[in-house]
């Protein structure tokens, strides 16, 4: 048998580390979050309390909220004034761990 040779894993990590540190996006900027969830009672506000946490200046005026044709899910936008790739990943985490999130893009 022949064994297969063992992959160099390290370019993965560098290309990992070099995505990371490079950004599409210049900081700070305003950036939308579209975030989906079932039509429940309490569901903005829960939002609401993660997206001002991380953006303590969100105006919660400005969250837009949208009902899905059956009228079972909503969408609210909250666009954000992003000052850091963490602070992004941190908020798009906090939203996805939270069991009224169904979907964050």
């Amino acid at each position: 048998m022949t064994k297969k040779p063992t992959p160099d894993l390290s370019k993965l990590t560098d290309l990992s580390t070099k995505e990371l540190t490079d950004s599409l996006i210049e900081y700070p900027s305003d950036f939308p979050l579209k975030i989906f969830g079932q039509q429940q009672a309490g569901f903005a506000q829960a939002v609401l309390e993660v997206v001002t946490k991380h953006d303590p200046g969100f105006i919660a005026a400005s969250m837009e909220m949208r009902a899905s044709k059956t009228a079972r899910y909503v969408s609210l936008t909250c666009t954000i004034r992003a000052t850091s790739r963490a602070q992004l990943d941190a908020v798009y985490q906090e939203l996805c761990d939270h069991p009224m999130v169904v979907m964050v893009l």
